[in-house]
């Protein structure tokens, strides 16, 4: 038997996103968003209602997205609880530095393993759709066939049925593979 909730955000798995920008006076920005994901083959979405980022991105048309990984917990979730226009040095308060983007007018930050840099493409009615311009990642995160390994990164997602974070876990089949097993 099914129990039923109505209508909910519970969408397994949410990734945890941290969208960074550059203030006014040039400092670093960074926020937490859970409601995002890839819109097509360039682009991303992510959900937003109003936020020092959003002012910051309209202005600069640009903004970085890295994922949130485990050894970050506590820095993503302080970034996602403190608003931007009351801390301005909230990403320095996390002890986090940051490197300007080589792509974007945006910054990456250096703690967080992988990092789309990202144009605006649209803002209209809390939803940003944005160009991925590069993706760049530590290379200490990458495997031995030189991509990114999910594994070495360690991204967390948000479980928002009992608001935890989790991080992900090891392989269970391969994409485009294992349904050629059913005849």
């Amino acid at each position: 038997m099914r129990k039923n909730f109505g209508p909910k955000t519970w969408l397994y798995p949410m990734p945890v996103l941290i969208l960074a920008t550059y203030n006014e006076d040039g400092t670093a920005n960074a926020m937490n968003a859970a409601w995002g994901g890839i819109y097509d083959y360039n682009k991303i979405t992510v959900s937003l209602g109003e936020h020092k980022t959003t002012e910051n991105f309209e202005r600069t048309k640009a903004f970085t997205v890295s994922f949130a990984d485990a050894a970050n917990v506590k820095e993503c979730d302080y970034v996602g609880i403190v608003s931007g226009s009351k801390v301005q040095d909230k990403v320095a308060r996390c002890g986090w530095t940051t490197s300007k983007s080589e792509f974007v007018n945006a910054p990456i930050i250096n703690e967080l393993p992988m990092t789309l840099e990202c144009v605006v493409d649209s803002f209209e009615n809390g939803t940003l759709i944005g160009s991925i311009v590069n993706v760049s990642i530590d290379e200490k995160f990458l495997g031995e066939d030189g991509l990114p390994d999910v594994r070495k990164v360690n991204p967390i997602i948000y479980d928002s049925v009992h608001h935890f974070y989790i991080a992900l876990g090891e392989p269970v089949g391969k994409a485009f593979e294992d349904g050629k097993a059913i005849k």
